[in-house]
């Protein structure tokens, strides 16, 4: 499995543009990307395969989204399997900060 960056789902699934994919991921008939950055997505290849096998297979629009359940189900399982090992909690005190002192406000004469 690797991750496929948007425009090579769009080659592979032969949509034109960014809003058709994000469009079936709103209907529930894609899966939702996963984030490889700061500000990066990608898809799972596994994912985008499967969704291209249904497709070619002639799914429906609600067996669609049931694998889709399905491929969100099993990326959730994993998650546990990829995380980093927990760690202990430190407690920090804070303080607050000290409050900023009044200031006055001098009123600007009215020009007539």
């Amino acid at each position: 499995m690797h991750i496929l960056r948007l425009p090579e789902v769009k080659r592979l699934t032969g949509h034109r543009s960014d809003a058709s994919i994000y469009g079936r991921i709103r209907a529930g008939e894609f899966t939702k990307p996963v984030n490889i950055g700061m500000r990066a997505v990608g898809f799972p290849s596994n994912e985008v395969e499967a969704i291209l096998n249904a497709t070619i297979a002639g799914y429906t629009q609600e067996q669609m989204r049931e694998l889709v359940k399905q491929l969100h189900d099993d990326r959730a399982k994993l998650s546990p399997l990829l995380a980093p090992p927990a760690q202990e909690s430190v407690q920090v005190k804070t303080t607050a900060p000290a409050p900023l002192p009044k200031t006055t406000r001098r009123k600007m004469p009215v020009a007539a």
